[in-house]
């Protein structure tokens, strides 16, 4: 089986109110632990490459990864690269057989942005391969993306239809309230669900998506707490209120901090109990199984996905 691209796959999620798991990802333990879960679960899955993975391993040995996954499992995959902050990087991905690619313009001036994302939509389109974008700004840090809680802004849900309209974009990556990394929220957690429902409403056939959708899994900060280090003041957003947005209209939710707290939990934890240990193999192992179970946790009872593949 090939890549897929993500435009059957959000028709089904919207229909059927639930949402699918974009998982970002670094290595072959990470891509095992999550492909694993899906087969499991029969559930459809999106891979994403971050600047800071490209970085790390390079898109050539990514995209060899999951489609080894592919081969594999049989599964229904989308190789996505995540906030792409060019024109260039974005065509270079779908040049090298990426079926999906955001562009993240959402830094520049709206007429900027609506510019630079029909770009790529034009390009990307003549290839096959579909495009998100982002129209308003999450607060928080992860990879190359830093934004400060005063520089983040909401979308305004008329110049998202106008956004939508004006670029032809495949889907759109909208700010309630979430945010990337691990410190999400001071106070209460709060999601702008009615700007939510309102943006649904006038684009009921644009797939939306959250970023920065981790919930910080309370279990895997203490053990990273336990176990050699400290995430003081973590909080993610609550798991009802992604379950709530998965029925509004949100197609994809991003994981990534809870991939990184869970394999990290895993791999203290181990070293701690067995110090004289130095084979990667063997604090890999339960990384990649914390991966695992942590994934279908998020499959069952935060998307919904589970048994959706025909």
């Amino acid at each position: 089986m090939p890549l897929i691209t993500s435009t059957q796959m959000f028709k089904n999620a919207h229909k059927g109110g639930y949402a699918i798991g974009a998982f970002n990802v670094n290595n072959m333990e990470i891509i095992q632990g999550i492909v694993e879960a899906a087969k499991e679960e029969k559930s459809p899955l999106i891979l994403q490459v971050s600047a800071g993975a490209r970085k790390y391993a390079s898109p050539i040995y990514l995209k060899k990864l999951v489609e080894a996954a592919v081969e594999d499992s049989g599964l229904d995959i989308v190789l996505h690269l995540d906030h792409g902050e060019s024109f260039e990087i974005c065509k270079a991905c779908i040049d090298d057989g990426f079926t999906s690619v955001m562009i993240d313009g959402s830094k520049y001036p709206f007429e900027e942005n609506i510019a630079l994302t029909k770009k790529v939509v034009d390009y990307a389109h003549s290839k096959g391969v579909v495009v998100e974008a982002e129209l308003g700004k999450l607060a928080g840090i992860e990879d190359d993306v830093d934004v400060s809680a005063k520089d983040a802004t909401f979308t305004d849900p008329d110049e998202a239809v106008e956004f939508v309209k004006r670029t032809g974009v495949d889907s759109l990556a909208i700010a309630i309230g979430t945010s990337h990394g691990a410190y999400k929220f001071k106070g209460d957690p709060r999601l702008d669900f009615e700007r939510l429902e309102k943006i649904t409403n006038l684009l009921p056939n644009t797939p939306l998506v959250l970023h920065g959708a981790s919930t910080v899994l309370p279990e895997f900060v203490k053990m990273c707490n336990e176990y050699g280090g400290s995430i003081p003041g973590a909080q993610g957003v609550p798991e009802d209120m992604l379950l709530r947005a998965s029925k509004l209209g949100v197609c994809k939710i991003n994981i990534d901090t809870d991939l990184r707290l869970a394999m990290t939990a895993a791999v203290r934890k181990f070293l701690i109990e067995n110090p004289s240990e130095f084979d990667p193999r063997k604090y890999l192992s339960p990384a990649r199984s914390a991966i695992k179970n942590m994934v279908q946790h998020k499959i069952k009872n935060v998307l919904g996905s589970s048994n959706t593949l025909k």
